[in-house]
């Protein structure tokens, strides 16, 4: 177990180190951030000071080696458009990201267990067919387009839910649903899968001939044991709600983690733009280092294995 955890605790490490050297490369094929944050007509001298002030006069190398070791001190740099700590920024949105993806999760966990559920106990029936196609529909459609229909007909024609901003618990409705309808399908689609694997099974067919009810069946024995891949779903669903939501975000003008970024990327705040992105990946790496500890405490093969 030792081994294992030291090896992938490595593979964490270089994970990382490759993104941060990725996002530091991209960030700066954006341009020069000192044209920007310049006024107009400024000349040439102006210019250079601005560069000064943010350090993008030394070289790339320099550049990297003092972006690596601040980020080894935790210090994700202090952004160019404000002057405020990107770690204080990020914190300061992360509430409102986590909430809008409680909001989602829970939307995906409400609309594709049940449905799942159905869909493996009446496989090949209609209500099948139906899920099926709610899956299908959900994988297939972008959250945007689900979002910009949503706002037409809730917003514009029946006016009945804001279309912007945070407030009550009406803004948060239609984001939900547009970040969580991707996730509901593929958790429709998870449930059906494991719950048909084990309705097949010797010990709930046993169970049916003991004389159980179908509904103690279903929910006791088979649903039980679909939970463990839909736990681990959920998790590693939670962690990339929060980073993928920049779209949803940016559609209803939600102060979260992905407006901020779109922020950082619209004005070339190079720290912004690296922090952000660097903490998403730590959570991430996170997640999967933490649900390869679960599997490795649950089944010792994976350890000896991998």
């Amino acid at each position: 177990m030792r081994t294992f955890f030291i090896r992938r605790i490595f593979y964490s490490v270089i994970t990382l180190v490759i993104l941060a050297t990725t996002i530091f490369g991209l960030v700066r094929l954006t341009g020069d951030p000192a044209y920007l944050l310049a006024p107009e007509g400024a000349t040439e001298e102006e210019l250079q000071s601005i560069r000064e002030d943010i350090g993008t006069d030394k070289s790339l190398p320099l550049q990297f080696g003092t972006f690596i070791t601040d980020l080894a001190r935790g210090d994700f740099g202090t952004s160019f458009q404000n002057g405020q700590p990107v770690r204080d920024l990020y914190f300061d949105r992360l509430p409102n990201s986590l909430l809008l993806v409680a909001a989602a999760l829970a939307f995906a966990l409400v609309v594709g267990i049940p449905a799942g559920i159905i869909s493996a106990v009446y496989n090949g029936r209609w209500m099948d067919t139906v899920s099926k196609v709610v899956a299908l529909t959900g994988m297939a459609i972008p959250g945007f387009i689900l979002a910009f229909a949503m706002m037409f007909v809730f917003a514009v024609q029946l006016q009945w839910l804001p279309v912007f901003g945070i407030g009550s618990w009406k803004n948060l409705v239609m984001p939900a649903i547009a970040v969580g309808w991707y996730f509901a399908a593929s958790t429709l689609r998870l449930v059906r899968s494991s719950m048909l694997e084990i309705l097949d099974a010797d010990y709930v067919k046993l169970a049916r001939l003991k004389g159980m009810t179908e509904r103690k069946v279903v929910l006791k024995h088979a649903f039980k044991n679909a939970l463990i891949p839909l736990i681990t779903l959920t998790g590693v669903n939670f962690v990339v709600m929060i980073n993928v939501a920049t779209v949803i975000e940016l559609v209803f003008t939600w102060p979260g983690l992905g407006s901020l970024l779109i922020e950082g990327i619209r004005g070339r705040d190079f720290p912004l733009v690296q922090g952000v992105t660097i903490m998403a990946g730590i959570m991430i790496v996170f997640a999967n280092f933490t649900i390869d500890m679960i599997y490795a405490w649950v089944d010792p093969r994976i350890r000896l294995n991998r």
